[in-house]
């Protein structure tokens, strides 16, 4: 097997990220923080740079394809929790490729004088679940052209917004819970950094995966704030927010014209299909995984073609429902309420493991995170409900399984 260099593994990092979040999330951020959008990503960015470094640790000390799963149940044991945690981790997947599937449709029902959006939603997860039953060989390996060609193009927006716009609004001020919650509504954005871990096996060297974390958090980061940063010199905060669905294509209008919104449009629909395609393909394993430590069901196990056709299908079904069923704010809370949770949790295990300050400082910034987000944010009997199925479903459904299946309740610290 081929083994990956640093900058092969920084690419699945930066590839993770910059997934289809930032072509999603810039209209919710501005709608919270208004033109101190930059900063809240800046604060999603160290959030997401200080759990790096918990994953870097366990990486190097546990490398896994399994990545997060494994961390998990080395530091949690292999009971109730630790199995919550798990369904929690896949639910959220799940989540992100309903956000991937939401803003495609979005982008592409630009396109149209008519009605599209939940056509091409349900189009492109049935596209990319039959190609991931096909095992397409093609579709993989456009992976790295689909990279460099979203980055290219983002990188025309940030240089062409910093040579041809006029900086006159700089950051003005907002609320440090207004910054703080917009930033949490969009650290589903940074989610994909944690997939290094999963290459980790893979290889040359583990102080190459220990760098790529680091590297691929702060080069994401600063191309965020720059994206943003843009945004909100060349578009009132109102038109961000008119436009939240495709908003960063209707920034890209002031200096570059509709060539500039096609530009973008493309870059979105090139990055979200190309995510769809790997969280499908990531996630279906993950199911795969889970189950194979007990804590699914056996049935989800069984391959077909050497392949966890009944992880993907179940994966596609449930992404269909909440694209087509949820609003943008809906789907983005849920994402990173779950990732956030999840993180914090990985943040523990490297402290467990290693008693280290900086994953203890981790921990208390996704919880006091996830407070401050939960405070801003769930203002509503329906976000409420919403919040409490994602949360407490996963360790339900664990338990049920395993009192049915007769499984161990207790954990194994």
């Amino acid at each position: 097997m081929k083994e990956l260099s640093l900058l092969e593994i920084i690419s699945i990092g930066i590839g993770g990220m910059v997934g289809g979040g930032i072509f999603a999330v810039l209209g919710l951020s501005v709608q919270i923080a208004g033109k101190g959008a930059p900063i809240s990503f800046l604060i999603a960015g160290v959030v997401a740079l200080v759990t790096a470094y918990s994953y870097a640790k366990l990486t190097k000390k546990y490398p896994s394809r399994g990545g997060t799963v494994k961390f998990l149940i080395k530091k949690f044991g292999t009971g109730v929790f630790t199995g919550g945690l798990n369904i929690l981790l896949l639910m959220s997947y799940i989540v992100m490729l309903s956000l991937y599937a939401y803003t495609f449709g979005s982008y592409g029902a630009t396109f149209f004088p008519f009605p599209t959006k939940h056509i091409l939603i349900t189009f492109v997860v049935l596209l990319f679940t039959f190609l991931n039953i096909l095992g397409s060989k093609a579709v993989g390996e456009s992976e790295q052209v689909i990279v460099v060609t979203k980055l290219l193009i983002l990188g025309i927006f940030v240089v062409g917004g910093l040579i041809f716009t006029r900086v006159e609004n700089v950051l003005s001020s907002a609320p440090i819970g207004n910054l703080v919650s917009g930033g949490m509504i969009i650290f589903l954005a940074y989610e994909g950094f944690e997939l290094i871990s999963n290459a980790s096996e893979d290889a040359k060297s583990l102080v190459d995966v220990e760098k790529a974390f680091y590297i691929s958090v702060v080069f994401v980061t600063v191309l965020y704030v720059l994206v943003s940063f843009v945004a909100v010199e060349n578009l009132s905060a109102a038109q961000i927010v008119s436009a939240r669905d495709y908003a960063l294509a209707e920034a890209a209008k002031p200096f570059l014209g509709k060539i500039g919104f096609v530009l973008i449009a493309v870059a979105a629909l090139l990055s979200t299909g190309s995510a769809i395609n790997a969280t499908l393909y990531g996630s279906a394993r993950m199911n795969y995984i889970i189950a194979k430590d007990g804590e699914l069901p056996e049935f989800m196990e069984d391959k077909i073609w050497s392949k966890p056709i009944e992880g993907l299908l179940i994966t596609s079904f449930l992404t269909l429902i909440i694209a087509n069923f949820f609003d943008l704010s809906s789907i983005s809370v849920l994402g990173s309420s779950g990732f956030l949770i999840i993180f914090s949790f990985v943040n523990l295990a490297n402290f467990k493991d290693s008693k280290s300050v900086v994953s203890l400082l981790g921990f208390f910034m996704c919880v006091l995170s996830l407070a401050v987000f939960f405070y801003y944010e769930l203002r509503s009997w329906q976000a409420i409900v919403e919040m409490i199925v994602l949360i407490v479903s996963p360790f339900l459904i664990e338990f049920t399984y395993r009192v049915l299946s007769g499984r161990e309740l207790i954990e194994t610290m």
